[in-house]
């Protein structure tokens, strides 16, 4: 009888095997996750044959590109597009940012009339239940814009990402970064971009381990005096606000601006360190007054981490919809565990392991990025990726998986035996 195997490179540049199980069983939802509002943060698969190096426009492989997007709602989960995940500011381009979100839309519009989607949806789902965009001004090109501009350069990005009909969200701008010295200068335009806006919008507040040049954001480099001045920008129209996404991978400042956040505003988590008990919360339980019963203080989540592990995150949401927290927290530690590694220091290259599980799990033909960003790991790194992915229950086909990753090592020069090479040992 014969079990599979896997091997793995070392630090060291040692090789060594462990045994690699077989995928869990997680099933597709049957009805709308209900519990939690989740999105995930997904990526662009490259043209395999495409001019994707440094510095180059983006050339995406749209039928995978949108294949992956449709595999994230068949699973109940909504799409976030355009975002840092997607290598906003790291090789996508504004030309292709446009399109990939236009393009998102209209697959999410078809999978609305899809009979195959349909017990995921809940009735009335709009694009924009099904997909939320980044709204930026990294479509203006000079280094430094004044206060005026940046308003001008949000609002036209906003306008173009309504059109499409996908959700917005208002990333924290470089420009804005630069230019703003007070936190009124950002509290004056966000008023105005959210003035402009025809729909509530999801506020991003990025934290610097993602992308240092947003040093200072909201006017501070203590998170807590500039989490006053998202609360103010919140509470001067919380009509005008769908969620916050917070990535500052602290969860006690995640918490606390939580707790202030005005009734009907979520928070999206994006702390891919700490997810897990941020999603499930603290437990707690009241009644309302219609009697229906309402959980306790919790996170929504807004995640690339989720881009890597969908199943796994699926399948928690279905748990606590079945009133299984406990097991909700299972599996979500175990995906928590595989994301503190992919988004390890330096954390703006997580999206290399992201892309990497893509192509481990079948969602891509080959392991190429756009910018050459495939290239921003070492072997050691991935190595370590697929252990806890195979560990951790979120190898979607561990026998692909190995195959690939084995032909990886061969071509870096290692020696993995023909048992190995297709996941089998005596």
């Amino acid at each position: 009888m014969s079990t599979m195997e896997l091997t793995l490179l070392d630090a060291d540049g040692t090789l060594r095997r462990i045994p690699l199980a077989d995928a869990p069983a997680f099933a597709p939802p049957t009805a709308p996750l209900r519990s939690r509002v989740v999105y995930a943060a997904v990526h662009v698969v490259p043209q395999v044959h495409g001019d994707n190096t440094p510095g180059a426009p983006a050339d995406i492989d749209w039928d995978a590109t949108l294949a992956f997007r449709r595999t994230m709602w068949s699973r109940g989960l909504g799409v976030a597009d355009a975002m840092d995940t997607a290598q906003r500011n790291m090789g996508l381009d504004p030309a292709a940012t446009r399109e990939l979100i236009s393009r998102t839309a209209d697959a999410a519009r078809e999978a609305l009339a899809d009979p195959q989607f349909s017990a995921v949806f809940p009735a009335g789902a709009r694009v924009s239940d099904l997909v939320v965009a980044g709204v930026n001004t990294d479509q203006r090109e000079e280094h430094q814009l004044s206060l005026e501009e940046v308003v001008e350069a949000y609002v036209e990005q906003l306008r173009a990402t309504e059109a499409t009909g996908a959700g917005a969200v208002l990333m924290a701008s470089r420009h804005l970064a630069r230019v703003a010295t007070t936190a009124a200068e950002y509290e004056d335009v966000y008023r105005r971009v959210l003035e402009a806006a025809t729909e509530p919008v999801v506020l991003h507040w990025l934290g610097t381990a993602f992308d240092p040049q947003l040093e200072g954001y909201f006017g501070s480099t203590d998170s807590e005096v500039a989490a006053d001045t998202l609360l103010r920008i919140i509470e001067a129209d919380p009509a005008k606000i769908r969620g916050v996404k917070m990535s500052l991978l602290d969860d006690a400042a995640e918490i606390a601006v939580r707790e202030k956040l005005p009734a009907g505003v979520r928070m999206l988590t994006g702390d891919d360190f700490h997810f897990s008990h941020l999603i499930v919360g603290d437990g707690t339980c009241t009644t309302a007054a219609d009697g229906q019963q309402v959980a306790g203080e919790y996170s929504d989540a807004l995640l690339g981490a989720f881009a890597a592990t969908a199943p796994a995150a699926s399948a928690a949401v279905q748990a606590l919809d079945a009133g299984d927290p406990e097991e909700a927290r299972r599996i979500l530690d175990a995906s928590e565990e595989l994301g503190r590694h992919v988004f390890s220091a330096p954390t703006f290259h997580y999206k290399t392991g992201v892309a990497f599980l893509a192509w481990l799990n079948g969602h891509q033909k080959a392991f190429t990025m756009v910018g050459g960003l495939h290239s921003a790991r070492s072997l050691p790194h991935l190595s370590r990726t697929i252990e806890l992915a195979a560990t951790t229950g979120n190898l979607e086909e561990p026998a692909l998986a190995a195959e690939r990753w084995h032909s990886m090592l061969r071509l870096a020069g290692y020696e993995i035996d023909a048992a190995a090479a297709t996941g089998a040992a005596a």
